[in-house]
């Protein structure tokens, strides 16, 4: 059962990060010089995003 709650936990961020980088290439493609600005940016958002699927990828082994 716990195995589904992570399965559903992981919606979030993967739903997240899709659409940093769905964002990310969109705004590059509408400003190319602001590429280097944003990226950076976008790989925050990521990691913030990653961070929570870890985390519930934690809580699902210390709750075993």
């Amino acid at each position: 059962m716990e195995l589904i709650g992570y399965g559903i936990a992981t919606l979030g961020p993967a739903l997240a990060i899709g659409w940093i980088f769905s964002s990310l290439i969109n705004s590059v493609a509408r400003q190319p010089e602001a590429r280097n600005i944003l990226q950076p940016l976008a790989i925050l958002g990521f990691a913030v995003a990653e961070a929570l699927a870890i985390l519930g990828f934690v809580l699902f082994f210390l709750a075993r």
